[in-house]
C-alpha cells in the first residue's frame, strides 16, 4: 500500500508525521512488515527523533542552521545551498518496523517532516508492504 501526503511548511520547520504514519499503518491492515516514510524534495527530508520535549526540535534546527549557514561562498544559482545540505544529512526517508500492526518506534520517537527551504507545498510518501514468510 502506498499513500502520498501533502504538507504545507513554513520557512525552517519540522512537523511530527506520526499519526499520519499510524493511521496509514490501521489502514493497511498491514501487522507484521515494514514502513517507509519517502520525501521525494532535495531541500527537504524525513527523520524519526524525539517527540515529547518541543525543545529537541529547537535545538536540532539551532545546531543545523550553525553547522550548514548559508555562506557567499555558494554557488548553487538558487540561494539555497545550505538547505540542500541539512536535507543530505537528514536525508530522505526513514524505515521502521512493523510488528503486531503497531510501528516499533521507541517510547520518544516520532516521524518528523524537516523543512529547509520553505514555506513551500510538499509531498511525501507511507509505503507498507506485509512480511512474506
Amino acid at each position: 500500500m502506498l499513500r502520498e501526503y501533502a504538507l504545507n511548511t513554513g520557512k525552517n520547520s519540522w512537523t511530527d508525521v506520526t499519526e499520519r504514519v499510524k493511521e496509514t499503518l490501521a489502514e493497511s491492515g498491514v501487522t507484521d512488515g515494514l514502513c517507509l516514510v519517502y520525501c521525494p524534495h532535495t531541500t527537504a527530508g524525513i527523520t524519526i527523533n524525539e517527540n515529547a520535549d518541543p525543545d529537541v526540535v529547537r535545538d536540532l534546527v539551532f545546531a543545523l542552521d550553525r553547522t550548514y549557514p548559508d555562506r557567499p561562498e555558494f554557488r548553487h544559482m538558487e540561494g539555497n545551498s545550505a538547505a540542500h545540505l541539512k536535507a543530505s544529512v537528514i536525508g530522505s526517508s526513514v524505515s521502521i518496523p512493523v510488528r503486531n500492526g503497531r510501528l516499533l518506534l521507541g517510547t520518544w520517537q516520532g516521524v518528523y517532516f524537516c523543512e529547509f527551504d520553505g514555506p513551500r507545498t510538499r509531498r511525501y510518501f507511507v509505503q507498507l508492504q506485509e512480511a512474506k514468510e
